[in-house]
């Protein structure tokens, strides 16, 4: 290898987690495409400004921005693209949608939209991420039709996994599904899916290897950065703040604190609602509406508010000089769409090394005279 980094595209790159795994895994992020604008100002402040990357970011709708485009102004020949990412917007996919809905949701067509770009790109490797609702079988056609269009354009599209980020050392139970693809001219040479590093008490006695989960905790246990912009949560009424103060600490449900609603009558409800947060455990899956206590168990596990954006952003292992832009409620969707960063760091430095041992390989054939194709 001659020590350039390998060239990596960004699609649907939301506030930037997943590029700014790909730069820590040593990736360089050559373009990235986003249509949210307050993600698009998150992306341009920390990975464009902050991190120092000279890609560039299109805003924009993918179906109006042509992947022909991306080809010619940053993949001229012999400076192809390595590595395509991207997680096509998944609520069509999302366990929170019932009976059939989803079905023929246009959202759903983006991720064939995305393996557009990759037959224009022809990177040795692509890696996609998405809700495990994306395997369901009333989205079977879909999922058919992406692995179709990666045989036809000569890709060795791998099974999709389930992941859940604890099992990596993230302090939140996330499972998202990763669908590898690598070009069938090209000898990817490393293990794939990496090995979990973590586990509960059952898994390390299987496994001693394995750490321990990481637990809420650490994410409150970390001091406060100063002039935190992200340093906020929402405003919540007496009556709600009455009703977190009746609520056991670290790891009290709303129903202990006798709080009764009027959708509540003749059922007990979701019982993570108004719940807070067990430190002792890790963090609940961190969605868009991570920062609101009335969508799933928000609350701190002591005080008597929803957590902040900037305990969420831990929650997706963000650092703390990365800032979101566009309010609460804004940041709370970006943090809840990124793949959290170390887990997607942990992905894409197996891809690194595979692409790496498979170059060596090339240069090992041609070195010794044989053909390679």
């Amino acid at each position: 290898m001659n020590g350039k980094r390998l060239a990596c595209v960004d699609l649907f790159a939301g506030a930037g987690g997943f590029s700014l795994a790909a730069a820590n895994a040593g990736l360089s992020i050559i373009a990235a495409v986003e249509k949210n604008s307050n993600a698009c100002s998150t992306y341009r402040r920390n990975i464009l400004e902050a991190l120092g990357n000279a890609g560039e970011l299109y805003e924009g709708d993918i179906l109006e921005i042509s992947p022909e485009t991306l080809m010619e102004a940053h993949f001229a020949e012999n400076n192809g693209c390595d590595v395509v990412l991207g997680g096509p917007p998944c609520q069509g996919f999302s366990v929170h949608r019932i009976n059939d809905a989803g079905v023929g949701d246009p959202r759903n067509a983006l991720i064939l939209r995305y393996f557009e770009y990759v037959a224009t790109l022809r990177p040795k490797v692509f890696l996609m991420e998405n809700v495990p609702g994306i395997l369901w079988p009333r989205h079977k056609d879909f999922l058919d039709a992406f692995y179709e269009q990666g045989e036809i354009s000569g890709y060795d599209v791998q099974p999709p996994i389930v992941l859940d980020a604890r099992d990596f050392g993230i302090p939140q139970r996330r499972k998202r599904v990763f669908i590898l693809g690598v070009r069938k001219d090209f000898p990817f040479l490393a293990t794939w899916p990496p090995v979990a590093t973590h586990g509960d008490s059952k898994a390390r006695d299987m496994n001693p290897a394995l750490q321990p989960w990481i637990p809420a905790s650490t994410v409150f246990a970390q001091p406060q950065p100063d002039n935190d912009e992200n340093h906020l949560h929402m405003n919540h009424t007496q009556e709600l703040v009455e009703v977190f103060k009746s609520t056991p600490l670290n790891g009290g449900s709303r129903r202990e604190s006798n709080r009764v609603l009027p959708c509540h009558d003749g059922h007990s409800g979701h019982a993570d609602v108004y719940g807070r947060i067990n430190p002792a455990e890790p963090g609940p899956t961190m969605t868009t509406a991570c920062v609101n206590p009335s969508k799933g168990r928000f609350v701190h596990p002591t005080e008597h508010h929803g957590i902040t954006v900037r305990q969420a952003a831990r929650f997706q292992t963000f650092p703390d000089w990365f800032v979101f832009q566009g309010g609460l409620m804004a940041a709370g969707e970006q943090i809840g769409n990124a793949v959290p960063v170390q887990l997607g760091e942990i992905l894409l430095r197996a891809v690194v090394k595979g692409i790496e041992k498979g170059q060596q390989e090339i240069e090992s054939r041609i070195d010794n005279g044989e053909a390679h194709g």
